[in-house]
């Protein structure tokens, strides 16, 4: 099973909000999740995000591939694989 950390979107039209999961690769972009592990909110200036990093390494450490978005924002956070 492919697993990847990715951006799940939320909030209403024009004001997105995103959760960062660990999900199944095959899943939809807002479907069925395995772990919440951080928030993403690009509305606000500067752009807010708040990461777990045990959980983050965890994922990253058994293979739990970021997304490009994701991995920026994980540099942000000064976290590495």
């Amino acid at each position: 099973m492919a697993v990847k950390i990715r951006l799940k979107r939320m909030g209403q039209k024009k004001a997105p909000f995103y959760r960062i999961v660990v999900a199944d690769a095959r899943s939809p972009r807002d479907g069925k999740f395995i772990e919440e592990i951080g928030t993403y909110d690009p509305n606000q200036d500067p752009s807010v995000f708040k990461v777990d990093e045990e959980a983050a390494k965890k994922w990253l450490g058994t293979g739990a591939q970021p997304t490009e978005a994701v991995n920026k924002i994980f540099k942000a956070a000064g976290i590495e694989k």
